[in-house]
């Protein structure tokens, strides 16, 4: 019996960003339905008898019926025979969409839940070995319930088993480490007394191999979801020989369509700036890229307002583009009167500009204006209270904008 099988994981379809604007996220949430018709163009193109999806097929239990029968729709393009697995995303609870009568009455013909712990007989010669999640804190190893269902000793000749699982794997998330978590040692151990043949996994949406070997993978999310994963955006094409007592080869194929970027850059000029200019314009498909933004540096007054104008610029075009406070380090240098010369800003403008440049410079707030800084009544303004941790991020912004709705930049 020779396989090929298509293993994907962590659709997720019905995820929402926070940090994505209402048209980037309709874009983004069309992606991920479209991601499973690509993928079935990959199971027909390379000719695979299957495809296994590895737990989380869904963002959650709690979906509109529009976007389960998007999904359903996306399935039904599939040209090979499906099995998905509940994960702890879309876990057979009490609410679980797999038990729900839209999903039961509308689910295409070749689309299965894998919906009990235990071997599958899928086709002649084939077994998947299923560890569905039954609830979101199971408690206990769930692949390990799955492995007692099988039979001790290697598997018969002619029969390919694979174990299709969704969970944290000890070796690789130690930090994640519960009772809930995969132990690798078992599965190790069935596949070198050839009791199974191939562990496929979902959870972790980076493609990993586990443990180094060959027979255990995480096929990571078709579509990128943060940017810390690693090589996201792929699914696996599985072969598997037993027979012949050759080790499972894994192909790798890009489905994806959604690229994350983080871009940790300093910006001490106007040539700084015009170089990460540059690079964002020449990023392809921005409307479908999601660029974290890190910047440290020292700019003058108008360089800020030019910076603030080409973030502004890139964020209309690109899917998103995210800036943490805690990444950003940006310190706005005076350039005494110059800063302000030939701009129509005089009286508390000017003095309100000094003592926020006061503030911006420092990056603790005093409470206090610049020396010698008054209003055309005579008065100190501050525009400022005192020991807010923000302040200094407060002032840097305010100045930059100060200066071009003053008329200092484009």
């Amino acid at each position: 019996m020779v396989v090929r099988l298509l293993h994907t994981a962590d659709w997720q379809i019905g995820m929402t960003r926070r940090f994505l604007e209402p048209e980037a996220q309709a874009r983004f949430t069309a992606a991920r339905a479209d991601a499973v018709r690509r993928l079935g163009g990959v199971a027909r193109d390379q000719g695979c008898d299957l495809v296994v999806v590895c737990g989380d097929v869904f963002e959650s239990n709690h979906l509109t019926p529009q976007t389960v029968r998007r999904a359903l729709d996306a399935l039904r393009a599939v040209p090979v025979p499906v099995y998905l697995l509940p994960g702890n995303h879309d876990p057979l609870d009490a609410a679980s969409i797999y038990r729900s009568e839209l999903f039961r009455t509308e689910v295409p013909g070749h689309v299965h839940v894998l919906d009990r712990p235990g071997i599958h007989e899928v086709a002649p010669g084939l077994e998947l070995v299923a560890a569905p999640w039954e609830s979101k804190h199971p408690g206990r190893d769930l692949l390990a319930d799955a492995l007692a269902h099988v039979p001790e000793g290697p598997a018969p000749d002619g029969l390919v088993r694979v174990v299709v699982g969704h969970g944290a794997v000890d070796e690789l998330d130690p930090d994640r480490r519960s009772d809930s978590s995969i132990r690798t040692a078992p599965l190790v151990t069935a596949l070198q007394e050839g009791r199974v043949h191939y562990v496929a996994l979902g959870d972790r949406h980076s493609r990993t191999a586990v443990a180094g070997r060959p027979d255990i993978w995480y096929s990571g999310a078709p579509e990128p979801t943060r940017e810390t994963e690693v090589a996201p955006g792929d699914v696996l094409v599985v072969d598997l020989d037993p027979a012949h007592g050759s080790p499972p080869r894994v192909t790798p194929h890009r489905v994806a369509t959604w690229t994350f970027r983080v871009l940790e850059r300093r910006v001490d000029g106007d040539a700084d700036l015009e170089v990460l200019e540059q690079e964002l314009h020449d990023l392809p498909d921005k409307d479908r890229t999601v660029v974290h933004l890190a910047l440290a540096g020292t700019l003058t007054v108008p360089q800020l307002a030019r910076l603030d104008g080409l973030r502004e610029r890139h964020r209309d075009q690109l899917g998103a583009l995210v800036e943490r406070d805690h990444h950003q380090d940006v310190v706005v240098v005076g350039e005494g009167d110059e800063t302000w010369a030939g701009l129509a800003v005089g009286g508390f403008v000017a003095a309100a500009a000094a003592e926020i440049q006061v503030v911006a410079g420092s990056g603790v707030a005093t409470g206090a204006a610049a020396p010698g800084a008054t209003g055309a009544d005579g008065t100190t303004p501050s525009a400022f209270v005192a020991g807010r941790p923000d302040d200094g991020e407060s002032a840097r912004d305010a100045l930059a904008l100060l200066y071009r709705l003053t008329g200092g930049a484009a």
